[in-house]
């Protein structure tokens, strides 16, 4: 299994376009997926110089409504309609209406369901911005994606642990921190710790700051993510 960050607003890998956002392009599981679509064309861009197909994808995995995770979609859509998009039931009708006009099936994501084998969604979480996350299960543990993490980023991770019996290997996504305090960031770093997270990977809407402290307390099994980083179990201890 790979994992291809495809839009963040975070750089990694130099010639790719970085914009408020978060996409990312998982290979190796039964059916191919992109998870969050980014705010916008640069999805597409990026992938090009990633040398990834949108025709290799099977499954289109939208984690909320916020356009800066749906914005890619449309074009998209334009280069392989061929595909399911699972998105929450909380988006709006006129969403559905133009994602089926693109041609692409939709299932309306509620309560956690499988994807394909080994690879779960949440099911739609919180209560203001209802939100998905990814979980898959992997022999090293539970890799869990996330888009904003707008549910809280720990309660999320508790979902997953909740949902599939198994260690967390990897969190990684927006964590939603880009405000938060020293304190608020140490007591979700701690909780972390308490869950067995063992890998942490925070981008996105994360913020510096989140970042930093995360690093801090994880030294080497902190990954540093932005646009074109890709991950690996063998990088993941």
């Amino acid at each position: 299994m790979s994992i291809t960050v495809t839009y963040d607003n975070n750089a990694y890998e130099q010639g790719l376009e970085t914009a408020w956002g978060f996409s990312a392009f998982i290979a190796g599981t039964e059916k191919t997926i992109l998870f969050d679509t980014g705010g916008g064309r640069s999805l597409l861009d990026n992938m090009e110089k990633l040398a990834i197909e949108p025709d290799r994808i099977d499954v289109v995995v939208l984690s909320h409504i916020h356009g800066d995770h749906t914005g890619g979609l449309s074009s998209f859509l334009e280069k392989n309609s061929n595909v399911t998009v699972y998105l929450p039931v909380s988006f709006p009708r006129k969403f559905k209406d133009t994602v089926r006009d693109h041609g692409a099936g939709i299932i309306e994501v509620e309560e956690s369901l499988q994807i394909c084998e080994n690879v779960y969604s949440t099911g739609q979480l919180g209560r203001l911005i209802k939100e998905q996350s990814l979980i898959i299960r992997t022999g090293k543990g539970l890799v869990v994606i996330t888009g904003c993490a707008h549910p809280g980023i720990v309660s999320v991770v508790n979902t997953a642990k909740d949902l599939i019996k198994d260690d967390i290997l990897l969190v990684m996504g927006g964590f939603h921190l880009e405000r938060a305090s020293k304190g608020r960031i140490e007591k979700i770093i701690s909780a972390f710790k308490q869950l067995g997270v063992r890998c942490v990977g925070p981008c996105h809407c994360s913020g510096h700051k989140a970042r930093s402290l995360f690093e801090k307390h994880f030294g080497s099994s902190y990954i540093n993510i932005g646009a074109g980083k890709v991950i690996t179990l063998a990088d993941l201890q």
